[in-house]
């Protein structure tokens, strides 16, 4: 029997209401409808320290690199903050930097599905950095990619989505994610492609 793809979500925030945390669920419940093993990990909850090429390895910095170097395709969300990523986001991609010794290194081969929320009306330009760090991490971002803004809108205090259009494309990135990394799996040329169209491919 053929092993499953396995996608693994980072997102979140220190918000205790965060909405990019509840799109990220969504998201991942789409993978796992796509017939994923699925996992998440809380940026709020992982309590890493500000990354540092010199400083000692936390655990949770380990099984963070461990769980992504074992995934086929990861799912990324993040706030908007100030017109980019959140810094705890950001600090958690850092840590990412333990995969550099890896074989293959970093993202390479990885499909990577980004979403972000925004308080305001834009929320793209979170997803224009994450796709830059996919990028220079040799991963392959998604073409689809879903920014919400007004998240207060969309998202109620529980976390639960008022918006059944956003549902939809939250649970179809997550399926995509799924799809993608499957045919990465089968056809390595694909990875080859998909990394060209993903690196020339504009967001707007």
């Amino acid at each position: 029997m053929e092993k499953k793809i396995r996608v693994v979500g980072i997102g979140g925030s220190l918000s205790k209401n965060s909405t990019s945390l509840a799109a990220l669920k969504l998201a991942l419940q789409g993978a796992a409808e796509a017939g994923a093993d699925v996992e998440l990990i809380d940026v709020g909850t992982l309590n890493l320290p500000f990354y540092s090429p010199e400083g000692e390895v936390p655990e949770a910095a380990r099984r963070l690199a461990e769980a992504v170097y074992q995934a086929d395709g990861l799912l990324w969300a993040s706030p908007l903050y100030h017109g980019t990523i959140s810094g705890s986001f950001k600090n958690t991609i850092d840590w990412l930097q333990l995969l550099g010794d890896r074989e293959p290194a970093y993202l390479t081969d990885k499909v990577v599905g980004l979403i972000s929320t925004a308080g305001g009306t834009h929320g793209v330009q979170a997803v224009n950095t994450m796709q830059a760090i996919v990028h220079a991490l040799r991963g392959i971002s998604v073409s689809r990619f879903v920014p919400i803004p007004r998240a207060w809108q969309v998202f109620g205090e529980a976390g639960a989505i008022k918006d059944a259009q956003f549902a939809a494309q939250l649970k179809l990135l997550g399926a995509e994610v799924v799809e993608l990394a499957r045919r990465v799996r089968h056809a390595p040329q694909v990875a080859t492609a998909a990394v060209a169209e993903s690196a020339t491919a504009s967001v707007n």
